[in-house]
């Protein structure tokens, strides 16, 4: 089989390593569970490339992604549930209906009729999801407003998720003031539960502190999300600053001192 510029190419290659028969043996011990978490990892590895500006990098990963989205798809057209045609036909469906200012007649098209159209297309599609599925008896009438955030984000992006959803109908804070006296009362909370011990009430308010801190950030217009990434890269290079610097003076990073380790700490900080 030869590579191709064609969809289909790559849609013919899951089908193959997905045979009973002739097919990689872990392709197909693989189900729906199993592959979620390569989905994820893949959609980040997507951001990093975009992060490093490599673009070679970037159309390897969105390939990878890709690979992830058949997958996907080939799994639920074994069970006769949609193929990827399927999928292909809801996201065009869905693109066309929420942007009838691009797609739709004349009268509705322009910048103007787009204020606006975005969430208000957005809800009716909540509405009739939600009514579909109570037909099909996967929703009841306790399914709650924000039951439909995902549960598969990660964490922080997820924290945001609830948070915008809540404030669509007035349940947020007006500015940032006050968050930031919430967050020092969860950090009291928290060092209530350290001086108790209660390893429960630890967690639990540690959770509470950090959903403060994403409130905080979304009143900011910062996304808690990519400002941690930021953070995690600094701190990976100030830590491998401490490493050279502990190496040059013939020493290593198990033999160093934590004081030792701090005074290069300091030292990276500076640069």
């Amino acid at each position: 089989m030869q590579p191709s510029r064609d969809i289909s190419r790559l849609l013919e290659i899951m089908a193959a390593l997905r045979d009973p028969q002739t097919g990689c043996p872990w392709d197909v011990e693989q189900d729906f569970a199993s592959i979620a978490p390569y989905t994820i990892e893949e959609a980040y590895e997507v951001s990093d490339a975009i992060e490093r500006g490599d673009l070679t990098d970037l159309r390897d990963e969105l390939g990878d992604l890709l690979l992830q989205v058949v997958f996907h798809a080939r799994m639920a057209e074994e069970r006769k549930a949609f193929a990827f045609a399927d999928v292909v036909e809801a996201i065009t469906t869905k693109m066309i209906r929420r942007h009838p200012h691009v797609f739709g007649p004349e009268e509705a098209r322009g910048a103007k009729m787009a204020k606006g159209m975005w969430e208000t297309i957005k809800a009716e599609e909540r509405a009739e999801k939600k009514a579909e599925r109570e037909a099909r008896g996967i929703m009841t009438a306790e399914h709650g407003y924000l039951d439909d955030v995902p549960v598969g984000h990660a964490a922080l992006t997820r924290a945001l998720k609830l948070q915008e959803r809540a404030a669509r109908v007035g349940f947020d804070w007006k500015e940032p003031g006050p968050i930031l006296d919430k967050i020092s009362e969860e950090v009291d909370e928290l060092r209530a539960a350290l001086d108790a011990g209660e390893t429960a009430a630890i967690k639990d308010e540690f959770g509470d502190v950090l959903f403060a801190l994403v409130n905080l950030g979304r009143h900011l217009g910062i996304d808690a999300e990519a400002a941690l990434r930021g953070t995690n890269d600094k701190f990976r290079q100030r830590f491998h600053h401490v490493e050279k610097a502990v190496t040059e003076i013939g020493s290593s990073l198990e033999d160093a001192t934590l004081d030792q380790m701090e005074t290069h700490w300091q030292a990276a900080k500076r640069l």
